[in-house]
């Protein structure tokens, strides 16, 4: 890089950041700098997020797979739901529902990783999933124009789509371990899935929910980064998905676990008992948060 192209990069640097620096609402001198980016954002986001660090097989003590459902109906669960529509923090951040992240991330080509279910062997793309969350039919007065083989106007076309409002709870699957080689109790996130009204039952009384699509968690951290929750406690400071996934910062019920009965869920072999079911769930909790005492002092 020769000297005019160093002073042009330092200016050019310099002028960027006089640019970045007024734009908290506290600061701004005019109205125009609110909504502009501070650079300490810009800087963050340019970072990306914490990479998991590698994991040897032989360095696992102890592990356990569990299925956990974070239930959007709970006021601890609410930053995934909400806000349903888009919405602008201070500083020009845009706050978004979880469902919005994953499905926006699926449709831009950044999340690549779905599947059928929390196995992770049937993959599917955008097209595959699309007639699970939308749904157009055309209403009996467009069936003259339907059969008359001609266009039908789109005003007898009643296109269906699913919302955030639609997502009822969400399923995480992730594994607790025993790192020997850290000394510690861990837990990672595998994979995550949105649970909606099915689009076909939705608004009868038959109404069904199921889960839309598995997303392979490693793959949407980028996205999930990227992306805030709006933070009821303090709307000026906004959290991102990642971090607050991988924190655990939600209220959880695990309704399947590694067992002796195939995996199976809590409520395919405990039926028709409901208190039993959440004393298991509570069994297995208990399990895990004496996991690491149990391997010291083994």
């Amino acid at each position: 890089m020769n000297l005019k192209n160093f002073s042009l990069y330092i200016v050019f640097t310099m002028f960027s950041i006089g640019t970045f620096a007024q734009t908290s609402l506290l600061n701004a001198k005019s109205a125009a700098d609110i909504g502009i980016m501070p650079l300490e954002q810009i800087l963050i986001k340019a970072e990306g997020p914490i990479p998991y660090g590698y994991v040897r097989e032989k360095d696992i003590l102890f592990g356990i797979k569990v299925w956990e459902n974070i239930s959007l109906s709970e006021k601890a669960n609410e930053m995934y739901l909400y806000p349903l529509e888009e919405s602008l923090n201070e500083g020009g951040i845009g706050a978004k529902s979880l469902f919005k992240v994953l499905l926006d991330g699926i449709k831009s080509g950044d999340i690549t990783e779905v599947y059928d279910d929390s196995d992770f062997k049937r993959k599917r793309n955008l097209k595959d999933i699309e007639d699970s969350f939308v749904k157009v039919d055309t209403l009996d007065a467009g069936l003259e124009y339907l059969n008359a083989g001609e266009k039908v106007p789109d005003e007898y076309i009643q296109r269906t789509e699913l919302t955030a409002s639609d997502v009822k709870e969400y399923h995480i699957m992730g594994m607790w371990f025993f790192d020997r080689n850290e000394g510690q109790l861990k837990y990672r996130i595998l994979g995550i899935a949105p649970v909606v009204a099915d689009i076909y039952t939705k608004g009868s009384a038959r109404e069904n929910y199921v889960e839309l699509f598995w997303i392979f968690f490693t793959d949407a951290r980028g996205t999930l980064f990227q992306n805030y929750a709006f933070n009821a406690k303090n709307p000026l400071n906004p959290v991102n998905f990642d971090h607050l996934l991988n924190a655990r910062r939600f209220s959880a019920t695990i309704y399947k676990a590694d067992n002796q009965y195939g995996n199976r869920k809590i409520d395919e072999y405990i039926k028709n008992n409901d208190l039993k079911r959440l004393f298991e769930g509570e069994r297995i909790k208990e399990l895990i948060r004496n996991l690491e005492d149990d391997m010291w002092n083994y």
